[in-house]
Formats: C-alpha cells, structure tokens, sequence
C-alpha cells in the first residue's frame, strides 16, 4: 500500500508517526498504539539511542506482524546523539526478542524502508496533513527531517515527546553531569534545543509526569490476571523483564513512554498540560536540561498532573484485544 492510499483509506483517523528507541518501554508504547482504533498510523521510524538497532527493528517487525499491519513501513535512523546510553541499558531489549511468544512470531523484512528515518518521515508528511508525532525516544530523527525540509513542520499538528524534567531532578547520573537532565533530551542536547526552538506545538511529557507511574508488582498482577488475553500476557513478560530495577536504590522504572502514547487516546482531565516557556542546555554540566526560562525560552506544553488510576485503567482496557 502507497503512502497516498494509506492516508486516503483512512482520512477519518488521526494520522501518526512513531519515533521510538527500541527500549522495553518503547516496544510497550507501539502495543499500545496499535490498539488505538482511531489511529492511522503511516509509518515506525527507530532512533538507535537506548537499543541496538538490529534487536529494535526486529522487535518492531514482529509487534506489527502480531497486529496484522505489515502494511506499515518501518525506516532505521542512522544519527547518534553526543551521549550514549549506558551499554548495559541498549541491550536489555535483546531478552525481549527471546521471550517465547516473540521467538515464534514471524515477521516481513520487506517492511524495512529504503528510505532512512528522517527521509521516511518527510515521505508520510508530503502525503499527509494534520500529524501527530509520537516520539519516545530522543528527538534527533525528527530534528533532522525539518532540516532537510523546513516547509514539511507545517504539516504536522502536534509533537508528543516524551523527554524532559521541569520541576524534578533528571534521571541522568554520569560522572560530568549535575542529574538535572532526562536521558532522552540528554542523548542528544542539541537536537532537543532545535525541537523546542522549531515552531511546532509540543506536547512534553516529562519526568514530572511519569514519576507518578512506576512500574511495580500491584500493577502486574492486574495485568497477570487477565493473561488470556494474548496482548496482556506478552506486556506482562516485557515488564518483567525490568523487574530488577523494582525497587532499586538508583533507578526505578517508570511508564515513560506508555504515558506519552495514552496522550493520544485521554484527551480529558487524565493528562493535564500548562503552557511553559522552556529552553534546553546544550553544555556541561546540565546538558540537556530542560529549564524554565521565561524571557529567552520556547512555548512549550508540559503535563505535570496525571490522573493515575484513569491511565492506568485504561492501560488495562487496552491490552484486552
């Protein structure tokens, strides 16, 4: 199916790119989104940030092919930010793509666009109008697509971006940095300054937010409990597999990127955004934080309440198809 068709066949739904980095939380987030049915979604793109691209692009082929959208393209990014994620993190996903139900699913490489990232991204905005791009991981994908064409930001409605911390420390804890930065705005700090500073409407979903869902043992149990459902079963094992940080005394995992795709479905009072004027550092010690900056800094919209129970009882909901 063409780009063109896709977005004819469906002018009704609300046309998305997703941009993601290949995590746990991640490989959740396009679970998630591909229960959406009012959702279109033109295209996967993978930033090789907090994955090793081989292990991400492989995961997302079968998570398509497990909903039946091997209709959709998927473009591999090629960009690397200044700071890496730690190894040790990048490979984590790899237990994923040996979890039995994975193992046994079957997937089209010719999924795999010739076009990269950022080219597969300006090929669905010159065919469609009105997106909404979901990004999950560092923004360095979509920075370089309006660098190659500027002209194609006026295409897109919003930028939901999962990154930042505004009001709360950063998730960052490397020996030259003060822990005042999120590792997706961190990974690539100029990219992150670019995006706030393009013109388009972003939507943030920050540390601020997310800390209010962690992953823990309550929640899987609501969802073991309903492991008849094929979806459910297979989000349970992808959770598991962060069990070790639940409880750590460095790191918790959180629904990062799960809360950033719900923005797309709970339009309502379960996620709550304020206007802020933010700006980015680019430089050490605080590279990549995103500050409050009232006269030099970009109009962004940031949520800071979360109604828990409503996101997470949705979470549920979902992952009963």
């Amino acid at each position: 199916m063409t780009l063109q068709n896709q977005q004819n066949s469906t002018t009704e739904k609300q046309k998305v790119i997703f941009d993601h980095d290949g995590g746990v939380d991640d490989l959740l987030s396009l679970m998630l989104l591909l229960t959406m049915d009012h959702i279109d979604l033109l295209a996967v793109t993978i930033t090789p940030a907090d994955c090793y691209l081989s292990d991400a692009t492989i995961s997302t082929l079968k998570i398509l092919s497990m909903f039946k959208r091997t209709d959709i393209p998927v473009g591999k990014g090629n960009l690397h930010g200044e700071n890496a994620f730690p190894a040790d993190w990048r490979a984590q996903p790899k237990i994923c793509n040996v979890l039995p139900d994975m193992l046994a699913q079957s997937y089209n490489e010719k999924q795999i666009s010739d076009l990269s990232a950022e080219e597969l991204i300006n090929a669905c905005l010159t065919h469609a109008d009105n997106v909404s791009v979901l990004m999950t991981g560092p923004c360095t994908n979509l920075v370089a697509a309006f660098e190659k064409q500027p002209e194609l930001k006026q295409k897109i409605k919003n930028v939901i971006w999962m990154g930042g911390a505004v009001d709360v420390p950063g998730n960052v804890a490397m020996y030259n940095h003060d822990k005042s930065a999120e590792w997706n705005a961190y990974w690539d700090p100029i990219a992150s300054q670019k995006l706030f500073a393009s013109g388009v409407v972003v939507k943030l979903i920050g540390l601020d937010a997310t800390n209010c869902l962690p992953v823990n043992i309550d929640f899987l149990s609501q969802l073991a409990a309903q492991k008849e459902y094929p979806i459910s079963s297979l989000a349970c094992q992808f959770w598991a597999t962060t069990i070790n940080t639940i409880p750590s005394y460095e790191f918790t995992y959180f629904m990062w990127d799960v809360l950033a795709t719900c923005v797309l479905a709970l339009q309502g009072d379960e996620i709550t955004f304020e206007p802020v004027k933010l700006n980015v550092a680019t430089e050490e010690p605080n590279a990549g934080q995103t500050y409050r900056d009232p006269d030099h800094g970009f109009d962004i919209d940031v949520a800071f309440k979360v109604d828990k129970d409503a996101v997470l009882n949705y979470i549920l909901k979902q992952f009963t198809c």
